[in-house]
């Protein structure tokens, strides 16, 4: 008796695994592939978009303000433990006057106990031409002391979906006394 039940016990659980397998196999609720041109997509492009990124920590109006430490962040040569969050401008040319053209919204923390190394969220909004209402986000590694850094492009929105590609950044000008900065940026970014 005991055999019989047990192999009727087989024979049920293995209709179940197929009659489950195969419910499963015609679910298309979850995902599905989809044709680029569904979505209006048409012919990729590649651009390159340059910049300047005003990073202004003193003054009446900071555009970089501190938002978090940690304890031991002021006794740390890197600030490890920092997070700042940022409302940059973007300008044509290396004067903070020149035309605005969007502005670079996010946060950067310290994240090196070792060097001067920070962890870059964020998102560049545009506001000027063509990409008016269009975002590329960024989300890297920076080691603000290296000659030429690059960032991963990992998304973007409006004209920027689908975007990906990658930024390199240069240092334009330092102030040591008041922290600010302006940063070159020449962004290479493919999207539809």
């Amino acid at each position: 008796m005991s055999f019989t039940s047990h192999k009727l016990f087989s024979i049920l659980l293995t209709i179940l695994f197929f009659c489950s397998t195969l419910a499963a196999a015609k679910s298309n609720h979850f995902a599905r592939t989809l044709s680029p041109s569904s979505l209006g997509l048409k012919r990729e492009k590649l651009s390159h978009l340059h910049f300047y990124f005003h990073d202004i920590v003193g003054g009446r109006n900071p555009t970089a303000v501190r938002v978090a430490q940690a304890a031991t962040t002021n006794t740390s040569s890197t600030l490890f433990g920092l997070v700042v969050m940022i409302d940059d401008p973007l300008t044509t040319k290396p004067e903070l006057s020149s035309k605005l053209v969007g502005r670079a919204q996010g946060i950067y923390a310290s994240a090196s106990q070792s060097e001067t190394g920070l962890l870059m969220v964020v998102n560049f909004a545009f506001l000027e031409g063509k990409y008016n209402g269009s975002t590329l986000s960024v989300l890297g590694r920076n080691t603000v002391f290296s000659a030429v850094r690059e960032f991963p492009i990992v998304g973007g929105s409006g004209l920027f979906r689908f975007a990906r590609g990658y930024a390199q950044a240069r240092t334009h000008q330092f102030d040591l006394r008041s922290g600010d900065a302006v940063v070159e940026y020449n962004v290479y970014v493919f999207h539809y």
